[in-house]
């Protein structure tokens, strides 16, 4: 099958747009992080929690965010091309947060984030591990 008839997994775009909005959000979050008092702040009303404990941390806590941001950017550039290096990237990812939510879940407790995170987070390796999505990406290997 070539490339022009090859019929593209359902969540192909999903996942890639998830990495996109990610590697915008990172170095916003980097920003309003290592430059705190701006009208930015605002969008933090949305987690106040979580930017009281990011901002906890000082403004070296913006450089973890810029390199976030750029795995996510260099994540959804790949997977758009249908590289498998971007695709390994994708599961990284992936599998890191789903690290984190189960950390959180088992030792700091949060039941509801930590229970929803391990199961958004699972769900998508299980998907990004099926055969049919790898293999669109395997035939653009690179």
């Amino acid at each position: 099958m070539n490339a022009s008839s090859e019929k593209r997994p359902i969540g192909f775009v999903p996942i890639g747009v998830f990495f996109s909005f990610g590697a915008t959000m990172a170095p916003f979050a980097a920003v309003t992080l290592a430059v705190p008092g701006t009208i930015l702040d605002q969008a933090w009303k949305l987690n106040p929690e979580g930017h009281a404990q990011l901002a906890s941390l000082g403004r070296i806590i913006a450089v973890p965010f810029l390199m976030l941001a750029v795995a996510l950017f260099l994540a959804a550039m790949g997977w758009f091309r249908r590289r498998s290096w971007g695709w390994k990237l994708g599961v990284a990812l992936i599998a890191i947060n789903l690290a984190g939510d189960v950390f959180n879940l088992l030792f700091r407790h949060e039941l509801l984030k930590g229970g929803v995170g391990v199961a958004i987070a699972g769900l998508l390796l299980v998907y990004m591990n099926r055969h049919g999505l790898r293999g669109y990406f395997r035939q653009h290997a690179s």
